[in-house]
């Protein structure tokens, strides 16, 4: 546990903002650059610094297999369903004026790239931990 002691306690200060960051891209990404794949690859490298320095074990116990197939496919699920609700209510497909008459762009943008921001953190991470899994065995 002493082993690369600074750089423990420096990631241990540097992991929040970049998680921070994350969601501050993720949710202005309506208003300027950004958006959801930003976010999520950016979100997705917080936690792959996480893993280099703490180690997989320790990142598992963090993103279980399971919850980030449940989030890539909770992220698709919210993109879908968002999309396809204006064309179910008479409009096309993503148009989001059917949510709101005063917000619903808004509202229809920031879910859709909340969609987009968990599957992409979702699907990188996962891809991470499956490069590192090959090298163990």
């Amino acid at each position: 546990m002493r082993k690369h002691f600074i750089l423990r306690v420096v990631a241990k200060i540097l992991i929040p903002f970049v998680l921070l960051f994350a969601l501050y891209v993720q949710f202005h990404g309506d208003f300027g650059p950004g958006g959801g794949f930003q976010a999520g690859v950016i979100f997705a490298a917080g936690i792959i610094l996480y893993t280099l320095v703490f180690g997989l074990d320790t990142a598992r116990e963090v993103c279980p297999r399971r919850a980030l197939e449940c989030l890539v496919a909770g992220g698709l699920l919210l993109y879908g369903f968002v999309g396809s609700l204006g064309f179910l209510l008479g409009n096309h497909f993503l148009d989001y004026s059917v949510l709101s008459k005063d917000a619903g762009q808004h509202v229809g943008i920031l879910l859709v790239e909340l969609g987009v921001g968990v599957t992409v953190a979702a699907v990188v991470v996962s891809i991470f931990f499956m490069f590192v899994d090959r090298g163990r065995h």
